[in-house]
């Protein structure tokens, strides 16, 4: 999510259906607090969740 994937991008690579990562997403929102994918982007990068390189593929 962090990477900007879509829900069906997401369920594509856990080998799970959209539904079921999009059911995950709002888990993943909700306990974040926050209301997007970019608000949460932001707290994850704040909270030092995943590193700089992730977003971008040419690192």
């Amino acid at each position: 999510m962090s990477a900007g994937r879509t829900n069906r991008q997401i369920a594509e690579e856990l080998f799970i259906s959209p539904k079921t990562a999009s059911v995950h997403v709002s888990n993943i929102l909700g306990k974040l607090g926050v209301a997007g994918r970019g608000e949460a982007a932001a707290v994850a990068h704040r909270l030092g969740l995943f590193p700089v390189e992730a977003l971008d593929p040419t690192r």
